[in-house]
């Protein structure tokens, strides 16, 4: 290990931005109902923005049912509206303190549409790997300009960080490739 380079930093880095693709894979809708749906939404309560998991319980009554037990009587219309918002294309309907959504079956046009924007998270995703194998290339040239490293050294590292690069864009790919299977699947 060189002083200076820690490639399970890098790999945490990037472990990161692939978290970050699963979390918003999991609120594509793929016309069936589940939690995880609704987690990314988040509702203007007690002068703070909190996810919709925090004000209330989620259930999946039915397979094409989400049921959403909001605690405080007051925050319901909050929910309903951060809902409503959030470019979910869903529509609860308020029953007391019970807001029901019916999860639409999806056309093939919405499914492509949600096939794009897919796309688009895991395009994010592998820019955001690319970042931090170059912030790990741009600190070998560092320590190799400070003679804190020599050139064997670096090369052996630059090939360790394509490596991990390589690791991460792969599962990327892999769950990219999930996710449009389960949204294509009729």
């Amino acid at each position: 290990m060189t002083v200076g380079f820690d490639i399970s930093d890098l790999r945490r880095r990037m472990q990161g931005a692939v978290a970050a693709l699963k979390q918003e894979l999991r609120g594509l809708r793929t016309g069936r109902a589940s939690a995880s749906l609704i987690e990314p939404v988040h509702v203007e309560a007690y002068g703070q923005s909190l996810p919709v998991n925090q004000l209330a319980t989620i259930s999946v009554p039915e397979p094409r049912m989400l049921s959403i037990q909001v605690w405080d009587k007051a925050m319901v219309s909050a929910v309903d509206k951060a809902i409503r918002n959030s470019n979910l294309g869903l529509s609860p309907i308020v029953e007391g303190q019970v807001l029901r959504i019916r999860i639409p079956e999806l056309n093939e046009q919405r499914r492509k549409e949600m096939a794009k924007v897919a796309h688009k998270y895991a395009e994010e995703a592998r820019i955001a790997v690319r970042h931090v194998r170059r912030d790990g290339l741009d600190l070998l040239k560092k320590l190799l300009k400070d003679k804190a490293l020599g050139e064997d050294d670096e090369k052996r590292h630059e090939h360790e960080i394509q490596k991990v690069t390589d690791e991460f864009v792969a599962e990327i790919d892999s769950a990219l490739s999930a996710k449009e299977s389960e949204i294509m699947r009729v």
